[in-house]
């Protein structure tokens, strides 16, 4: 089954590089070889479930590790 998954990580910061959290888990979705979109508010991902849901597990671990106070989550099935 194909999904999208959208994340935001926080504490957000103004102007500048993106902080941590945010760097390392678009580092993370890079890495995976999915389709994604990095934006200031959120990244958007698309994949099957078979690949995206473990890598959304490594996502929530890595941004906490990396001082996310709130990773916050949403997948939905792209039945297109």
């Amino acid at each position: 089954m194909r999904l999208v998954a959208e994340f935001t990580t926080e504490p957000f910061v103004g102007e500048g590089a993106a902080p941590a959290h945010a760097a390392e888990t678009l580092r993370v979705v890079e890495e995976s070889g999915l389709d994604c979109d990095f934006g200031p508010l959120g990244t958007s991902v698309t994949g099957t479930d078979d690949v995206l849901l473990p890598l959304l597990e490594k996502v929530l671990s890595t941004a906490l590790a990396h001082g996310a106070t709130r990773v916050s989550l949403q997948v939905e099935r792209d039945d297109r």
